[in-house]
């Protein structure tokens, strides 16, 4: 568990999600995207109850907590291939209350750090009218492709990063 005090914020940490979190995480998830799945006419609790279900895996599950109370949540897929070369951004939530506080950009920053310490690149997926993209984008993920209703970025690992300063 890594903790900070970011400016004028309590303290900082992550700390390891299991099996009984899920609804917890769910209600979290549901309030964090509403305004941007709304936006998009695509809020549907059920949907939203089954996309993170089929995917939740609470040993790469991260709580994210402030001065010890959860204000998100961070799930980090290794990729399972013989010769991995990314990590899967699969969900960064953040409560509404808490935003623009400088929480994400932390857990952002811890992310990276893990991905760089592997050698990967990390994806992740955004709706395209979230304002996630904004800050997908300031923390260097670069656009590699559209879909009917996401972005999908790539942050290239620190090996690539370096050949493209180089260049």
């Amino acid at each position: 568990m890594t903790a900070h005090a970011a400016p004028g914020v309590a303290l900082l940490s992550l700390a390891p999600a299991a099996d009984e979190d899920f609804e917890a995480l769910l209600s979290l998830r549901m309030t964090a995207m509403r305004e941007s799945l709304q936006r998009m006419g695509r809020y549907a609790p059920q949907r939203a109850r089954e996309r993170l279900s089929r995917a939740f895996e609470p040993t790469h599950t991260r709580h994210v907590l402030c001065g010890g109370e959860r204000v998100g949540f961070v799930v980090l897929l290794p990729m399972p291939t013989l010769v991995p070369d990314h990590l899967v951004l699969d969900h960064l939530y953040i409560a509404p209350q808490a935003q623009r506080q400088g929480i994400g950009s932390w857990v952002m920053a811890q992310v990276l750090a893990e991905a760089d310490r592997l050698g990967l690149a990390v994806r992740v997926t955004a709706l395209k009218l979230s304002d996630a993209n904004r800050f997908y984008r300031r923390h260097g993920f670069e656009l590699q492709h559209e879909s009917e209703w996401d972005l999908h970025y790539l942050r290239p690992a620190a090996d690539e990063r370096d050949e493209d300063r180089r260049a």
